[in-house]
């Protein structure tokens, strides 16, 4: 029965994609999406001419040079300082997209990439290190509200049956703006002493067109009829973002959320951590989070230029390389979207990780053998470029989508804010203790991420099942046992109530009074 109201809702609220829905997705993800990835690549480039920045500013105010460890020190921070502003940026959201709706969030957060922006392009003229390394903090602060925000967006405006290819927009747009931080880097473009500053400044272009046209969008219809009661809104709204469809069954389902949030009571942080209905899934968002960050993409992404560089590629043909990764992304990125509903999340997720680890093995043999057989360097680049297609094309997304299936609707916010904040935790982590890594163990250092890898592989393997086509109470009662909960509690003393949260049709169980 539960399962047959689904398909009767999702056939009424299908739509089509309308110029408006395609435009706002595309402005959505280019001024704020592509900016995270853009200021993830865009500190490869010119490291060597920010830290000679630092070591000249030092000598003018003590008269004498700092030690190379030291510029090492605030090069890391520089680099990791990003993910620490991600970090703060994601406890932000949800008091943010309450106050002042998504689209309104996304507006207002614009500000923070123009005062970023401009303390890192100025930072030269001042002679001010620090400027650089807050305004690397504060477009952090930008990516963390927006990394949550802008898919949120994108699922309330969407049609059911577009919601999945919409949501897969922001994530393409990462891996462009890591592209173009690399193409940007070239020594014949960007890459030259004289204009890392505006290198670094240029995040403050793509926000400025999202804050000319954003405002011109509607708010998000749920928003707009849900927390705020603005009928009248909603239907404009959904009138702007629909050509053709049935306006009335989308505000009847909207309706039907809203009176079925009086009865399902959103938990907090602290409540899910130690919920035992939930323990395994609480374990797999842990795990697959933080191997996701620690399979050593994000020592690719930050220091691509030096791991080519050890791997013994002429310096001439170093950014070339780097950019030719670049393109790998985006393919791989756009091939892992094209595939997911096809193959399902755990193919992707195991695979992914599986061939990752073999490629930091690969790296560790290549690099400690490239001295006796020169051959050996392109095996090494192969390797990085193995790395990157392998993450692109599953652990890229598969944990923030698995992330919203392991949950129902009470759950689902903190289940959000803990894989947020594990991410950017474990992204400031390796942005900056590798370096020191690297010193210390040479190439044996990609042996850790090798392990990582084959551990988040082998948990896949054994405890995630597979959540293609399955409602969010079937995936409960799939962890039912091994959280040793009777799967027959999931139904009992209670009936089957629907509750269309952001769209997504789960089923939540409310108790019989």
């Amino acid at each position: 029965m539960a399962e047959e109201l689904i398909s009767e809702n999702a056939g009424k609220i299908s739509g089509h994609l309308t110029k408006s829905l395609l435009a706002v997705a595309l402005l959505s993800s280019f001024g704020s999406s592509m900016l995270y990835g853009y200021n993830l690549a865009v500190v490869n480039s010119p490291a060597q001419y920010i830290k000679a920045f630092y070591n000249e500013t030092l000598l003018e105010r003590h008269d004498q040079p700092p030690d190379e460890h030291l510029l090492t020190v605030l090069y890391s921070i520089t680099v990791s300082i990003f993910a620490i502003g991600g970090m703060t940026g994601a406890l932000l959201v949800g008091r943010l997209v309450t106050k002042y709706g998504r689209k309104g969030t996304l507006v207002r957060s614009t500000m923070l990439v123009f005062v970023g922006g401009a303390m890192m392009g100025f930072s030269r003229w001042f002679r001010n290190p620090a400027m650089v390394i807050g305004g690397r903090f504060i477009t952090g602060v930008h990516s963390g509200i927006c990394l949550s925000v802008v898919p949120m967006y994108l699922g309330e405006i969407a049609p059911k049956n577009l919601r999945g290819f919409l949501g897969l927009v922001p994530s393409i747009h990462i891996c462009l703006g890591v592209f173009i931080a690399q193409v940007l880097g070239l020594s014949e473009l960007l890459g030259k002493e004289e204009y890392w500053p505006l290198l670094l400044a240029l995040v403050v272009f793509p926000t400025a067109i999202q804050l000319m046209l954003l405002p011109w969008f509607p708010e998000s219809p749920r928003y707009l009829l849900i927390e705020k009661g603005n009928i009248h809104a909603t239907i404009a709204a959904l009138k702007w973002f629909r050509s053709k469809g049935n306006i009335q069954a989308e505000i009847e389902e909207m309706q039907e959320e809203q009176r079925s949030l009086s009865s399902i009571q959103t938990l907090s942080v602290g409540r899910l951590l130690v919920d035992s209905c939930v323990r395994w899934q609480v374990i797999t968002i842990v795990v697959v989070n933080i191997g996701m960050q620690l399979s050593g993409i994000d020592a690719i992404w930050f220091y691509t230029n030096d791991i080519f560089r050890n791997a013994g590629i002429p310096e001439p043909h170093i950014q070339y390389t780097t950019v030719g990764t670049g393109a790998i992304e985006v393919i791989a990125g756009m091939l892992g979207c094209f595939t997911i509903e096809r193959v399902g999340r755990r193919p992707l997720i195991i695979g992914g990780f599986l061939f990752m680890g073999v490629c930091c093995a690969g790296i560790t043999v290549s690099v400690l053998h490239q001295a006796q057989l020169p051959f050996m360097s392109y095996i090494s680049v192969g390797c990085v470029i193995g790395i990157i297609a392998g993450f692109c094309i599953g652990p890229a997304g598969v944990p923030f989508l698995i992330t919203a299936e392991l949950f129902k609707q009470s759950h689902r916010p903190s289940a959000y804010t803990v894989a947020g904040c594990l991410n950017w935790l474990s992204n400031f982590t390796i942005g900056f203790v590798f370096p020191f890594l690297q010193e210390a163990t040479g190439p044996y250092c990609y042996l850790i991420f090798c392990t990582v890898c084959l551990g988040v592989a082998i948990y896949a393997i054994f405890i995630i099942p597979e959540t293609k086509n399955k409602t969010f109470l079937e995936i409960s009662q799939m962890f039912a046992s091994r959280n040793k909960i009777p799967s027959e509690e999931l139904a009992s003393n209670g009936h089957l109530k629907m509750s269309l949260m952001n769209g997504y049709g789960t089923l939540g169980i409310r108790e019989e009074k």
